[in-house]
């Protein structure tokens, strides 16, 4: 009912201006992320509404409740394409799953942008996101300076079809075995799955399981907050070496406690406010950049109150808040 009420309400929109009025259509794109409730996506959102406002353009911001909720995901592309959007802004949960609905889309006229994790195929217009494998890097860069390249890691792996965690992982796990050679990497096969709850179970496994852990890396904000109460509850955070990715509250608070020795860091609102504007380019037939890399960052204890880093923390959300 929820989608049905979205549609009838967006037709209704196309059709308002008037042609003797003389004015030009109100661009409408649809923004949507792989899911709403963490501190990643309301940067995004706060990021797309910012570029949305400054170029005169609506945006609809809907995601699945569950980030491994597919259908969820297909549906929502599928209705907001047929409501007659002018684009669709996706970060794709699967990078399969979703490329029916976008080449639907195109087939309609309707531009696809993907932003934060691929999408397989060459039916969307442009790629907004993160070097991921570049963040994975870094942080086994760090974990191995710290573990002094000798010692026993373990990577919380998220969930096999996003793309985006999938090359962190992999990028974590390439350099510690090329350049941390007397790291052993004692689990490297356990998913955390999207919530913190799963993550936190999974996480309480592992710590049960290898008592010998002295490091131990999570490629998102949900495994990273799941990881770091499993730590708290055993009383190991800050004994055992943890490095994270993404931010909140909570995991500032504990990079500043020390219980977390860094976070890898993305930067969700110029990713939400990059993706809108290169939509509105391509819309206007105005050139536009085909693949942005938005960058990458580790935030430590010792540079966490840089400017800079504070600003990709904890990034501006007031605007969703008007």
């Amino acid at each position: 009912m929820a989608f049905l009420a979205l549609s009838v309400v967006l037709a209704g929109c196309k059709g308002s201006p008037s042609a003797s009025s003389g004015k030009k259509k109100k661009l409408t794109l649809a923004v949507i992320p792989m899911g709403t409730t963490h501190e990643f996506w309301k940067a995004i959102h706060a990021g797309a509404l910012t570029a949305a406002l400054e170029l005169g353009v609506e945006i609809i911001w809907k995601g699945p409740l569950k980030e491994d909720d597919r259908n969820e995901q297909v549906q929502i592309v599928e209705t907001l394409t047929n409501a007659g959007v002018d684009a669709l802004v996706l970060t794709p949960m699967d990078d399969r799953a979703l490329i029916p609905p976008v080449i639907e889309a195109k087939r309609m006229g309707i531009p696809t942008i993907i932003f934060n994790s691929a999408l397989q195929g060459d039916h969307h217009i442009a790629y907004i996101s993160t070097d991921n494998e570049k963040g994975g890097v870094l942080a086994a860069e760090y974990i191995g300076s710290l573990m002094n390249g000798k010692g026993n890691v373990i990577l919380i792996r998220v969930l096999a079809s996003v793309e985006g965690s999938t090359k962190r992982e992999e990028g974590f796990l390439r350099t510690i075995r090329e350049r941390f050679t007397a790291v052993r990497i004692l689990s490297d096969n356990q998913y955390a799955g999207v919530t913190t709850e799963t993550a936190y179970q999974t996480s309480e496994y592992l710590l049960n399981r290898y008592a010998e852990v002295e490091a131990i890396f999570t490629p998102n904000e949900s495994s990273t907050f799941g990881c770091l109460r499993a730590l708290e509850d055993h009383s190991l955070a800050g004994k055992i070496i943890h490095i994270g990715f993404d931010s909140s509250k909570k995991l500032i608070e504990a990079l500043a406690q020390k219980k977390i020795q860094g976070l890898v860091l993305q930067d969700p609102f110029g990713m939400g406010y990059q993706s809108v504007k290169t939509a509105v380019a391509y819309l206007s037939g105005q050139p536009y950049e085909k693949y942005i890399d938005t960058g990458v960052f580790l935030a430590t204890p010792e540079n966490m109150n840089e400017p800079k880093m504070r600003k990709l923390l904890a990034p501006d959300l007031s605007i969703l808040d008007k």
